[in-house]
């Protein structure tokens, strides 16, 4: 039997980095940027590793629907 496994899109420049995303994984895949900011000024999350099960609470929760969250089988 195959896992599941997910794929996060993340549009950064519409991001607001209000992180509700990064509380929200169960899996800590995602994180705010550091050092960096989008055109608008802010930190914006960022996938920082490959650890998704594409549970897609993170686009759940997102309140400006900057996420999409894809599931594949691995």
């Amino acid at each position: 039997m195959s896992k599941m496994k997910g794929a996060v899109v993340i549009d950064m420049e519409r991001c607001k980095g209000c992180n509700l995303c990064v509380v929200a994984c169960p899996m800590n895949v995602l994180a705010l940027s550091t050092g960096e900011v989008n055109h608008k000024g802010y930190v914006f999350c960022r996938e920082i590793n490959e650890g998704c099960i594409g549970c897609a609470s993170c686009a759940i929760v997102c309140p400006d629907g900057c996420i999409t969250v894809y599931r594949k089988k691995d």
